[in-house]
């Protein structure tokens, strides 16, 4: 399965790239509107690029009433993206998308300001949005923790149905001439190929911890990309940078996937599904717990 990751397509305004996905994320709603922040708000850099939006989005009411009826005319599956700055704004949102028709999952911005990191800030907010809603959940979690492992047993255990790995990681990036920030707000959120290794790690860790599907992003521009994350642990990939620069990324995408599937022997992509644990030593237990996702 290839969706987007959250905040890299406008659906409305590409209607045909998200046809071309198997599910359209939203950009992450709030539950009052937000200007996000000001000056400039997206730079490319050598290993990808940084932006610091802030969060801009129309709030939850209008979100409701104005995007998600075109939204449902795209015919695509809708995961919609949660943030807030509480738990119990996580939980007000949720609360307003429950049963609403055509929402197929909602995910769980945890990497918001002001939202405790760590598996309690994590789990409080699960716990929170499980109880406002019968909608599957995912939680979008950090790799900038220091055991990320933790957190997603946390995520599993307050109710999370799922996991996205990996958010964003902080960067800045100076301009040559001024020698000052190129953002606005000086520090943003770095993604692109840099990311990849860190979504690989994130992916192979939170496999290896949990019993839940994982839907893998960073850095993914290939098909090969896309395998590799799928060997680690993945059900399904975001792609995000890459739809700037090549909005024909997920046809694209999804024929060399299936090209390097055939190339290795494998029939179906479940297969393929964390094939990099074989070959490492593990416990009886956690060989058993992880064998019906890949056998």
């Amino acid at each position: 399965m290839i969706l987007n990751a959250s905040g890299c397509l406008d659906a409305l305004t590409a209607p045909g790239v998200a046809r071309e996905l198997d599910a359209f994320v939203t950009k992450t709603v709030t539950p009052l509107p937000r200007a996000g922040n000001g000056g400039v708000r997206v730079a490319e850099v050598g290993a990808g690029m940084l932006n610091s939006i802030g969060l801009a989005n129309p709030g939850i009411e209008a979100f409701l009433a104005h995007s998600l009826p075109g939204l449902h005319e795209l015919g695509v599956p809708i995961w919609v993206s949660v943030g807030g700055f509480a738990a119990i704004d996580y939980a007000r949102v949720c609360a307003r998308l429950d049963r609403c028709e055509g929402i197929v999952a909602i995910e769980l911005n945890l990497s918001c300001p002001n939202v405790e990191p760590g598996a309690d800030g994590a789990s409080e907010v699960v716990r929170a949005a499980r109880a406002a809603t019968v909608i599957p959940l995912y939680a979008k979690l950090t790799a900038a923790v220091p055991e990320l492992a933790e957190v997603a047993r946390a995520v599993e255990s307050a109710g999370a149905d799922g996991l996205s790995l990996v958010n964003t990681l902080r960067g800045a990036a100076l301009d040559a001439r001024t020698l000052r920030p190129v953002l606005g707000s000086a520090v943003g959120g770095l993604s692109g190929p840099a990311l990849k290794p860190v979504a690989l790690a994130a992916v192979y860790a939170c496999f290896r911890a949990t019993a839940l599907p994982i839907v893998g992003m960073g850095g993914v521009s290939s098909g090969r990309d896309a395998l590799e994350l799928v060997a680690a642990g993945a059900s399904a990939v975001a792609l995000g940078t890459v739809l700037f620069s090549d909005p024909g990324a997920p046809g694209r995408i999804r024929e060399e996937l299936a090209a390097e599937l055939a190339t290795r022997g494998f029939s179906a992509l479940r297969e393929a599904r964390g094939i990099a644990h074989r070959a490492v030593p593990a416990g009886k237990a956690s060989l058993d717990r992880r064998s019906r996702l890949v056998s």
